[in-house]
């Protein structure tokens, strides 16, 4: 097991990716913190967690709050006395040409994908200064990296992220801390389910565009953010590493 007695905190991982990454984790040994705005979904996924062996404790966070965010990293010390692995999946977008697009939207947008990693990333960083020890994965978008039609606001947030990393992971290098970055493809989750509903066209595009001929699972995800997270990659710092079946290749 990669990640025994390793403790993650993945947000947004009460669904979807996230909770693709938090059962994969828990299977590598890790004390995994389902962490999610949707309190009784991560309830339920920490329950399972529990019921296959595996450790885990749900808890409530809007990631837009940095006080929030804070709270979340003391009392996770408080619980588990240490914290090896930060995840930053949470994410959200509303599909839609930009001239559509309104401006509670963008802050939505801006708050929940960008603003949501640095407060997290934030809480916890003195704590991985002080240790001299830390992985941080935040998922971005392949939307970040080449575009995507309907999400303009979205890919910049994904763009944002990518930049943020390398940045982050120059500041941390000298304190062995690793940070990377993950960008998914066209995925089999609920917010490719709601593109599907609304823009059916687009969606099927999408996925035939993919060489592999398929939509990633939250399982391929997690693969790629448990290597991150091990060991493994304790020399890898400041990378982007798409998932995406072939769609984009760089």
């Amino acid at each position: 097991m990669r990640l025994k007695d390793k403790v993650a905190i993945v947000t947004g991982s009460a669904s979807g990716i996230g909770l693709g990454i938090a059962n994969r984790m828990a299977r590598e040994g890790a004390k995994v913190v389902v962490a999610d705005l949707n309190f009784e979904g991560a309830k339920k996924a920490a329950a399972e967690i529990e019921a296959s062996g595996g450790q885990a404790m749900p808890y409530k966070i809007d990631v837009t709050k940095y006080d929030q965010a804070c709270a979340m990293v003391k009392e996770v010390l408080g619980k588990w006395g240490q914290i090896d692995i930060l995840v930053n999946n949470a994410g959200w977008d509303k599909f839609g040409p930009f001239v559509d697009s309104t401006e509670d939207v963008w802050d939505k947008i801006i708050a929940i994908n960008y603003r949501g990693n640095v407060n997290c990333c934030h809480a916890v960083w003195k704590y991985f200064l002080d240790r001299k020890y830390g992985k941080i994965i935040n998922i971005a978008s392949d939307a970040g990296r080449v575009g995507s039609s309907g999400e303009t606001v979205y890919a910049g947030t994904k763009g944002a992220i990518i930049a943020f990393t390398k940045s982050l992971a120059r500041e941390g290098a000298r304190a062995q801390i690793n940070v990377n970055c993950i960008c998914p493809g066209p995925a089999d989750t609920p917010l490719f389910a709601e593109m599907k509903e609304g823009r059916p066209k687009l969606a099927e595009a999408l996925l035939k565009a993919i060489p592999f001929g398929r939509l990633a699972t939250p399982e391929d995800i997690a693969a790629g953010v448990v290597f991150f997270a091990s060991d493994e990659a304790s020399y890898i710092t400041g990378q982007t590493l798409s998932i995406s079946g072939g769609l984009t290749m760089a």
